[in-house]
C-alpha cells in the first residue's frame, strides 16, 4: 500500500513536469546571493504584473555581500524554459547603467506560461560569478 502511494505521487510530479510545472521547491526569490556568494543581486520586472508575448526591461542591481553597490560591471545575460529546452525568444541584454549599482536589462519577452530561468553571469573586472532566477508565469 505504502508503494502504490509513492508511485502515484512520482506519477503526479511526472504529469505536473509534462505539463511545464516547475518544481515544488523551486526558489522564485527576486533578491539573493550569486552561485559563489560573491554578489548580492536583485531583479525587477518594469512590467507589473508581468505578461506573455510583451517586451519588456528589467532593472538588475548588484551589490557586494557587505552592501556595496558594484559599477561597471560586465553582465552577460542568458536563459529560457529548462523544461522546453529553449532559449528566450528575444536576445535579452544590458544596455545601460543605470548607476547605483543597477543596470538596465532590455529586451525580455516570454512567450508561453510555464518555468523561466534568467541567467546572469556577473564580471566587476577582479571576479566573475553567476546566478540563476527562477520565473513562473501562470
Amino acid at each position: 500500500e505504502e508503494m502504490a502511494m509513492d508511485n502515484s505521487e512520482e506519477m503526479e510530479e511526472m504529469e505536473d513536469m509534462a505539463m511545464g510545472g516547475a518544481p515544488e521547491d523551486l526558489d522564485t526569490s527576486t533578491s539573493r546571493m550569486t552561485d559563489d556568494g560573491l554578489f548580492r543581486v536583485s531583479v525587477t520586472s518594469n512590467l507589473d504584473p508581468l505578461a506573455l508575448n510583451e517586451i519588456h526591461s528589467w532593472t538588475v542591481h548588484v551589490e557586494t555581500p557587505d552592501g556595496e553597490v558594484v559599477e561597471k560591471a560586465q553582465i552577460a545575460v542568458d536563459g529560457g524554459m529548462p523544461e522546453h529546452n529553449h532559449g528566450f525568444p528575444t536576445t535579452p541584454e544590458i544596455t545601460e547603467e543605470l548607476g547605483g549599482g543597477d543596470y538596465l536589462l532590455d529586451g525580455v519577452k516570454f512567450s508561453m506560461a510555464g518555468w523561466w530561468e534568467l541567467k546572469l553571469a556577473i564580471d566587476d573586472g577582479d571576479q566573475t560569478d553567476e546566478i540563476t532566477f527562477n520565473l513562473v508565469l501562470p
